[in-house]
């Protein structure tokens, strides 16, 4: 049954009077025992070196996109992994005025249990943007002394070797780079220029422009075909309707016949086409001329009497004016005929041209696309070649991104961590809380019920009456005469306490 904490004082104290030596035996156990480990406690000494990251100097802006200045992200970390390297580390293991004579000469086993030593106690914290600390820890404040000014000057030393290194890999790489660039560009320009002394055929937008006329050309040269063969058609059905001669004495009605038969056909001509159609023209010629020569034998008949109808006849010049148009006009066809033959041949020749452009295209781009993006490539790693000359020259001169010491490590006169007043004075109060502490872990866990309101919430039953603790005078007596004797030894106990701790301190006990 848990004891309510409304309980937990006055039975932590009911304890400890009931268990009066084992209280004063914890006591003592327990602060003697503070005092002890401060007597063992191993004391470090540190000292620190203060580094100032200066990355705002006059140069930085000056050469704004004309130098790129050296840097480092994360400042404390880069400073831990630097120091901790081999080459650094080593040099201050080897070092005979941090570890006296002969340490350059030190066994294998024996520097590499110091160099073990100097990882462990190195520690590089930061100290605000600007700021970083490299601090060292030792058992010697000498050794820490030196160890801590000894890292910062290598830091300081490796950190500008470093820069100088990375630059000068930079540029180098880079040049070399552009000299890589400057023969593939070369080639590329040597590869493009065959392949152009190699196909003459043009571009694909001169094919086409040139296809396009030709198709264009065809069209119109197959248009003017298709009106010359309608034309032909024309002539033939108006030739085969004209007699080749005309007998003399022909009557009015035969030339109104002629005429008649004319003007249908330029009707049905104007229905499809406009007034200045060849045809239609031909047409109305045709009837002005009949019309004329109707108009002529009609005066002729006025004025002389009509003549004995005879077989005699003459050449009709309709006839002739329509056989010599049509010649003209098969004439024509067959020369839009061989017109149109050439663009077609032209327009073959012209597909199988593109055809080769088309095989050329990929060639001819590839080749192109080489040539630009190296051409680029080149062009920004000039630019960088320079930026990184210039860099160089900012490393070499101790410009851009500096590492200087802001403050020196300083001879440690006090050690780091608990100090031993520290431990006097613990063991004292943990001492008197030890019995009380363990007396309230005691009664927590112990079973038995010691109050009534451990069975009035638990089992919800009320408790009649509580019968208290009865002693007799002897027991009073026997009690009294056990706490005074308690109290004295532990008077005696805290005196004796007192006494060492204070020796401690003025440098009696060492």
């Amino acid at each position: 049954m848990a004891l309510p904490l409304s309980q937990l004082p006055h039975e932590i104290v009911k304890e400890v009077r009931a268990r009066k030596w084992l209280a004063l035996t914890l006591f003592i156990l327990v602060s003697f025992g503070v005092l002890a480990a401060g007597f063992l406690w191993p004391y470090k000494y540190q000292s620190e070196t203060v580094i100032f990251i200066d990355d705002q100097n006059i140069i930085r802006p000056l050469m704004e996109g004309s130098a790129v200045t050296t840097k480092i992200d994360d400042t404390a970390s880069a400073a831990k992994e630097l120091l901790w390297s081999r080459s650094v580390i080593e040099k201050i293991a080897k070092d005979e005025e941090i570890f006296g004579e002969g340490a350059a000469d030190v066994e294998p086993k024996k520097l590499e249990g110091r160099i073990a030593g100097l990882r462990l106690n190195l520690s590089v914290l930061p100290r605000g943007d600007s700021y970083f600390a490299i601090s060292y820890q030792s058992d010697s404040p000498m050794r820490a002394f030196q160890v801590a000014q000894r890292m910062g000057q290598l830091f300081i030393e490796e950190t500008n070797a470093r820069k100088r290194l990375e630059s000068r890999n930079a540029y180098e790489f880079i040049n070399n780079q552009v000299r890589s660039y400057e023969q593939q560009l070369a080639g590329a320009e040597e590869r493009l220029q065959a392949f152009l002394a190699e196909n003459v055929d043009g571009t694909e937008a001169d094919a086409n422009e040139r296809m396009n006329t030709l198709r264009s050309r065809l069209e119109l040269a197959e248009m003017e075909k298709s009106e010359l063969e309608a034309r032909e058609r024309s002539l033939q059905v108006e030739l085969n309707r004209v007699s080749p001669t005309l007998a003399q004495g022909r009557t009015e009605d035969a030339f109104q016949a002629r005429i008649t038969s004319l003007q249908e056909q330029l009707d049905n001509l104007r229905l499809r086409y406009h007034d200045t159609y060849p045809d239609i023209v031909i047409l109305r010629e045709q009837i002005q001329e009949l019309r004329r020569q109707r108009t002529r034998e009609l005066t002729q008949r006025e004025d002389d009497p009509p003549p004995v109808a005879s077989g005699e006849a003459i050449s009709n010049p309709i006839y002739q004016d329509i056989q010599t148009e049509l010649t003209a006009t098969r004439a024509n066809i067959q020369t839009v005929s061989t017109r149109i033959n050439s663009f077609r041949r032209l327009l073959v020749e012209q597909t199988q041209r593109m055809e080769r452009i088309q095989e050329n295209k990929a060639q001819y781009l590839e080749l192109t696309r080489d040539m630009e993006v190296n051409k680029n490539i080149y062009d920004d790693l000039l630019k960088r070649r320079e930026r990184a000359r210039v860099s160089m020259h900012l490393d070499v001169e101790g410009q851009g991104l500096n590492y200087r010491i802001n403050e020196k490590a300083q001879f440690p006169l006090t050690a780091s961590g608990p100090s031993f007043p520290l431990f006097a004075i613990a063991g004292l109060f943990l001492g008197l809380a030890a019995p009380f502490g363990v007396a309230a872990g005691l009664l927590q866990i112990d079973p038995r019920v010691r109050a009534r309101e451990q069975l009035e919430e638990t089992l919800e039953l009320p408790v009649l009456v509580q019968l208290p603790k009865i002693r007799t005078p002897f027991e009073i007596r026997r009690d009294h005469r056990v706490t005074m004797l308690v109290g004295l030894i532990a008077v005696i106990a805290v005196v004796v306490y007192l006494v060492v701790a204070g020796a401690a301190l003025m440098g009696v006990i060492g």
